[in-house]
């Protein structure tokens, strides 16, 4: 690796120490599915969104409840104290599509039709409110 480019990693490592995310990998769920449920929770304060995503009757929303809950968890152990209610809000989440298993269904007549199993990447920031921000 050359020099500017370990300087450009150096620096995108040390940006990343300041923000606060969680990752889910693989999601066996079609993209487009997931996306509703990260745009129902887009910006909202964290632990209220926890609730909606509590009663959401989405089956992916269990999934992200759960990533919400592990982004909270790393911001409250790289701060060293707890989390308050209304300090929290998400203010990331992407949904991006996974891999796709291939598959194929049999047909009438002696043909096949294809089946894609779709997957997807959930990345999820959540981060304080500060009184500029409100």
């Amino acid at each position: 690796m050359g020099a500017r480019k370990r300087i450009a990693a150096e620096q995108r490592k040390e940006a990343k120490k300041e923000q606060y995310f969680a990752k889910l990998q693989n999601v066996p769920t079609s993209p487009r599915k997931m996306r509703l449920v990260a745009d129902m929770i887009r910006g909202m304060e964290a632990f209220r969104a926890l609730g909606v995503l509590k009663y959401s009757n989405k089956e992916a929303s269990a999934r992200v409840g759960k990533l919400l809950r592990s982004a909270i968890a790393n911001w409250e152990e790289k701060n060293e104290r707890k989390a308050e209610n209304g300090e929290l809000y998400i203010k990331l989440i992407y949904v991006d599509s996974g891999r796709t298993l291939k598959r194929m269904r049999p047909a009438p007549q002696g043909r096949g039709y294809r089946v894609r199993k779709r997957s997807n990447h959930v990345t999820l920031f959540v981060d304080t409110k500060t009184e500029k921000q409100n």
